[in-house]
């Protein structure tokens, strides 16, 4: 598994480092679907998972037995806890595009195209939040609602660009080149 902001490829022990030297939470995943954290050395829930995602934490979920990369699956279970409570995030229309994907020739290419849109909107939505720090909660609510297209407008450029050079890059994989004009 690649290392990201949430997750990261660790060893079996506790002491493990990921990229950079930085040390990585590991949390090992018993048969009774219990979950252990080595860095506290004390037993988890789901919730405390997302907490550490939440917190920007490295970490991997790993099999306490065949110490199989379980991190993938952990996330994907806190996804759809949050799906099913409260306001879900995909539609029913984004999920079935998104299962269209799967098998699909494009489906490494949508994988990449919606991290790097995701990771723009990221960066966007923390550069948003510096600019307006004096801004309660309920004012920030407001004002987001009021002003989203011309909010938006920034990262839908910056979205439209990266999608651009995607193909542009696609193309060039494969020896097409783009007639000019």
């Amino acid at each position: 598994m690649q290392p990201t902001q949430a997750t990261a490829a660790a060893p079996h022990d506790a002491a493990s480092t990921g990229t950079g030297g930085a040390s990585v939470r590991v949390i090992k995943k018993y048969p009774n679907r219990r979950l252990y954290d080595t860095d506290s050395s004390s037993y988890i829930t789901l919730s405390d998972v997302k907490d550490l995602v939440m917190r920007g934490e490295s970490f991997v979920v790993r099999d306490a037995k065949s110490g199989e990369d379980l991190t993938r699956a952990i996330l994907l279970q806190i996804i759809l806890e949050e799906e099913t409570a409260g306001v879900p995030l995909f539609s029913e229309k984004m999920l079935a595009n998104l299962i269209r994907f799967y098998g699909h020739a494009m489906q490494g290419f949508m994988g990449t195209y919606l991290e790097r849109n995701l990771q723009i909107f990221m960066d966007w939505q923390q550069k948003m939040a510096e600019q307006a720090k004096e801004l309660t909660p309920e004012l920030w609510q407001q004002f987001m609602a009021a002003q989203p297209p011309l909010m938006m407008a920034p990262f839908l450029a910056q979205s439209q660009k990266a999608l651009a050079q995607m193909q542009e890059q696609m193309l060039a994989a494969f020896g097409v080149k783009r007639p000019p004009g």
